[in-house]
């Protein structure tokens, strides 16, 4: 017999729908009476699923969070839990604060949870950390830059006089090596401080420079995965709204993420190189204390090797390379150009898996908003 659906008074779902804080209403079957957004990202399902199959299977995957209900329920009384390891159905791991109340004044209803994330805290103190580390870092760059393009000017245009001058054509070549040695220092220069253009923003469908990054690595695989095809697996959200951004900045950025991947693959041998790419939308999520509304986010990836614990602290600044040719340049670029565009780069890996996530508005903050210590929410993988 299939249960009748409960809903919450409107006013209060969505006063509820607005809260960071993860909502889970049960009766005393185990089964759904309401979930807010931040419950339905908390566990990455969706109101559909849970009120289908129940809560049962999330407290089968956390038999801690099962025990604290059942005490809760049979003592009648508020249980905590704090700082909680719960998994979501697709096995993401949160770490979460608790309050489980049994027989809350809400019609029908048995238990209630409230679920806080509290890896946000030290994910928005860290995000921080680092952005003043990359701004200084990145105005140490420049005063280099700016002693370094100085002296250098003046060695190529004294190589070019001499140049001139000299009647011997074979020594002539080697003004062509300071030359062309000059011109490659300046590029390197030039690429330590970043894209100095201006994003040309427009609106675009983020699956159409998706696609093209497609390609393009598909092309790149067949060399630097040589007898070895990569996999491809695709998680599109189809009703993400259309985005302003510059459309060449985000395939640059995209594209560096997914080389990188298939040069981990290519030295590291790995077995069945897969790609994985990912978008969705994510609600109240902090960017360097500004809260916004709806963000993209975009996941590049891979089954490779991990990034050497050394170098997870320091990925995003300028030189820092975890392979023995990389220039040190890509991440950083690509931080800046998210950054142009108010978002950021964010990563992540697990055993099986590396993970960097382009985290983009969709629009624009919420007004007169303090956002330090508020909750960012992010759906799971």
């Amino acid at each position: 017999m299939t249960q009748p659906e409960v809903k919450m008074p409107i006013r209060t779902a969505r006063l509820a729908d607005a809260l960071t804080t993860a909502i889970v209403v049960l009766d005393a079957a185990d089964r759904l009476l309401y979930i807010n957004s931040a419950g339905e990202q908390f566990w990455d399902t969706s109101y559909g699923v849970v009120l289908k199959q129940g809560f049962t299977p999330f407290f089968e995957q956390n038999p801690i969070l099962a025990k604290a209900v059942e005490e809760a329920r049979l003592m009648e009384q508020v249980v905590t839990l704090r700082e909680a390891e719960l998994v979501s159905i697709h096995g993401q791991t949160r770490i979460a604060d608790c309050t489980i109340t049994p027989s809350p004044d809400i019609a029908g209803a048995n238990i209630l949870l409230e679920l806080t994330d509290v890896e946000r805290h030290v994910r928005i103190s860290r995000d921080a950390q680092l952005h003043a580390m990359q701004i200084s870092t990145r105005q140490l760059m420049r005063g280099l830059a700016h002693e370094l393009k100085n002296p250098l000017g003046g060695l190529k245009g004294a190589a070019q006089l001499l140049e001139r001058e000299l009647p011997n054509a074979e020594l002539r070549e080697f003004t062509q090596i300071i030359l062309n040695e000059s011109n490659r220092l300046k590029n390197l220069i030039d690429r330590m401080l970043g894209p100095n253009n201006r994003p040309q923003m427009q609106r675009i469908n983020i699956h159409e420079p998706l696609e093209q990054v497609r390609r393009l690595l598909s092309i790149e695989a067949e060399e630097t995965l040589p007898g070895t095809p990569l996999q491809w697996h695709f998680d599109f959200d189809p009703s993400i709204p259309d985005l302003l951004a510059d459309r060449d900045q985000l395939i640059q950025v995209l594209l560096n993420l997914g080389r990188n991947a298939l040069q981990a693959m290519s030295e590291s041998g790995t077995i069945n190189p897969t790609l994985r790419l990912k978008t969705r939308v994510l609600r109240q999520f902090t960017i360097r204390q500004t809260l916004h509304r709806l963000v993209l986010r975009i996941d590049v990836e891979n089954n490779g090797p991990p990034v050497p614990d050394t170098l997870v602290e320091s990925l995003f600044l300028p030189m820092v390379s975890g392979r023995a040719h990389g220039s040190g340049l890509g991440l950083s670029i690509a931080q800046t150009i998210a950054e142009q565009h108010q978002g950021l780069l964010e990563f992540k890996q697990k055993p099986e898996a590396v993970r960097f996530s382009l985290i983009l508005p969709l629009h624009p903050p919420l007004p007169g908003q303090d956002t330090h210590g508020q909750p960012h929410q992010e759906t799971p993988s």
